[in-house]
């Protein structure tokens, strides 16, 4: 999801807090491990310091929404869940507005995700339309997983949903489904073409 990410502008680019500091830290830390970088060499990657991604790991700061972006692009993470922020806000009558094909973009191996409407802070959901590039299960290295709920709409084509406790789900344009993202999960295009789905991930 979302870095895997993209450069910052307007008002997403002031400091903010994460969605859950202990929770985004561990994510963070075992996403470097994995990919088997100190914390020096991720920090240079993601063009920030070694004391403030040892203090993110460690849930001792609040990393602003363009220091998260930058870390899911170093650590090739897949979540657009990180795209959440805290849902403490005191501000009402909000609104956001993406024109056609004007999102923002993120890519992965398995996904080409245009998140919507990403210009507002402190907001519970994160809409997004997704392209599916994978054409197997076997191309997903683990299960896709993060906190919360998801609603995902078929736009166009055919596709198989594949979760943890459930049989394969074949859907087709029309369809849609409501799953806790906490249970592992995955799609895969069945059609000619590459299937797009409406997701809407809502943070736990």
């Amino acid at each position: 999801m979302e870095p895997v990410q993209i450069e910052e502008s307007g008002i997403a680019a002031e400091a903010s807090e994460a969605p859950d500091g202990e929770v985004l830290g561990k994510m963070i830390r075992d996403a470097r491990k994995e990919k088997g970088l100190t914390l020096e060499e991720a920090a240079k990657a993601a063009a920030i310091g070694r004391s403030t991604l040892s203090k993110i790991e460690n849930n001792q700061t609040r990393p602003s929404f363009e220091i998260i972006r930058r870390l899911m692009q170093t650590l090739e993470l897949e979540t657009p869940q990180l795209f959440v922020q805290s849902a403490q806000s005191d501000i009402s009558g909000r609104r956001d507005f993406t024109r056609k094909g004007q999102g923002e973009h993120k890519e992965t191996t398995t996904y080409d995700h245009e998140l919507l409407c990403s210009e507002l802070t402190s907001k519970r959901m994160v809409p997004y339309i997704s392209t599916i590039k994978a054409r197997d299960v076997t191309e997903f290295e683990s299960w896709v997983r993060h906190r919360g709920e998801e609603f995902m709409f078929v736009l166009g084509g055919e596709l198989t949903l594949f979760t943890e406790h459930y049989r394969p789900l074949k859907m087709q344009a029309g369809d849609s489904v409501y799953y806790d993202s906490g249970m592992g999960h995955g799609c895969v295009s069945t059609s000619e073409e590459d299937a797009t789905v409406l997701w809407v991930s809502l943070e736990g």
